[in-house]
């Protein structure tokens, strides 16, 4: 996962166009908007961590770089 790519993409998007592409990725299917990532698992990381994301931003009104950081932190102690 790169974090770099998650915040391109909250910051290019909203919640509704990354959904539709989590659903096009799961599906197979080509999404509409750009996401990078070296193969389909990497992209759907990318997207889901973006959606995530948004709604920690919205319902917690903190800023990206916060939101990111609970995020990671997030899924280290979900590893660990």
């Amino acid at each position: 996962m790169q974090l770099s790519v998650v915040r391109q993409l909250v910051n290019d998007h909203d919640i509704a166009t990354l959904q539709a592409a989590e659903a096009a990725i799961l599906e197979g299917q080509k999404t509409e908007i750009e996401v990078e990532g070296v193969d389909e698992g990497e992209q759907l990381t990318h997207v889901m961590a973006a959606i995530w994301v948004l709604h920690e931003m919205k319902e917690n009104n903190v800023p990206l770089n916060k939101a990111v950081r609970n995020y990671t932190v997030k899924v280290r102690n979900s590893i660990s």
